[in-house]
């Protein structure tokens, strides 16, 4: 699918099972990329949840007190994440947000505890304008990871990316380097 709006890449949902599959949980498990970030109760996000491979983890990790919003521009992907989280008796957790083109667009009384975007920010039009939207969502000490791919973010991009986090006012917590690619641990 293209973003027509910016000429960029974004994952179609045609492609989908290459982002939910035995193979890509091996090398990147969803409880060890985002597990220490996650307690009962907690409101996360998943920016770009495309079907779920995040959101289902997060949702038990969350509890029946808890909430997952999954974010995503495509509705299939979001029928797919509502079909895995009814097999697994998770809907009541699971909160679907199809979000417009050009914002998050979720209700500004939202605000979570840990938010992901696990190799979606290179497919935002406008990173700049994201970033300070994720930014009000995110709860005072909660914890935002971003991790870009570094098959498409070059290290010169990211460190832009990284420059423009902390013009945002993001704190930078850290760099925790086996989350899957290059990543950022971020809080306000």
């Amino acid at each position: 699918m293209v973003n027509k709006e910016y000429k960029g890449d974004v994952c179609s949902h045609n492609h989908s099972f290459f982002l939910d599959n035995f193979f890509r949980r091996i090398i990147q498990s969803p409880k060890k990329i985002v597990g220490e970030f996650i307690k009962d109760g907690d409101t996360v996000i998943d920016l770009g949840c495309g079907p779920g491979y995040f959101s289902i983890d997060m949702a038990k990790m969350v509890g029946k007190a808890g909430k997952v919003y999954s974010v995503d521009l495509q509705k299939e992907m979001l029928d797919n994440v509502g079909k895995k989280a009814k097999k697994q008796n998770l809907t009541d957790r699971i909160m679907l947000h199809n979000c417009p083109q050009k914002n998050i667009g979720l209700n500004g009384d939202v605000k979570a505890d840990f938010i992901l975007a696990f190799y979606m920010v290179h497919e935002t039009p406008d990173h700049i304008k994201f970033l300070k939207e994720v930014k009000t969502l995110l709860k005072k000490g909660g914890n935002f990871l971003l991790v870009e791919p570094r098959f498409h973010v070059s290290k010169k991009h990211f460190q832009k990316i990284t420059r423009d986090i902390k013009n945002i006012g993001f704190t930078l917590l850290g760099t925790p380097s086996k989350k899957g690619g290059r990543s950022l641990l971020l809080s306000v």
